[in-house]
């Protein structure tokens, strides 16, 4: 089981940018690096989504509604995920989560909310 800690959230106008950090400081390297980690969000009303994943060698996918905006990276030293995300729209607006791909019901934090005003 990780221990996943999101930050980074915000309040942001559209078209703005927020990097959102996912650290995992309960978890080792040698688990925490070839664990494939990914980014959801939790719109209101909807289910959780997939927003971004990274392998443990840093190959990303992207889901379609963020690609060219949003970009998923890690840095294995800090055992930390990061999102940076771009050009934000309204639609954005939603609870962010790290989690490993696929994800573990167990691992799921408390995420960071980010809402972004038009």
């Amino acid at each position: 089981q990780m221990l996943l800690v999101e930050s980074g959230g915000g309040l942001v106008q559209a078209g703005g940018s927020l990097r959102l950090s996912c650290r995992a400081p309960r978890t080792i390297t040698s688990v925490f690096n070839p664990t494939h980690m990914a980014w959801y969000r939790q719109r209101p009303g909807n289910q959780r989504d997939l927003v971004a994943s990274i392998s443990s060698r840093g190959s990303t996918v992207y889901a379609d509604s963020v690609k060219g905006r949003f970009t998923i990276s890690r840095d294995n030293s800090r055992k930390t995920v990061y999102l940076q995300m771009n050009n934000l729209k309204s639609e954005d607006t939603a609870v962010y989560y790290c989690n490993s791909k696929p994800a573990r019901d167990s691992d799921w934090g408390q995420g960071t909310q980010v809402t972004v005003s038009s």
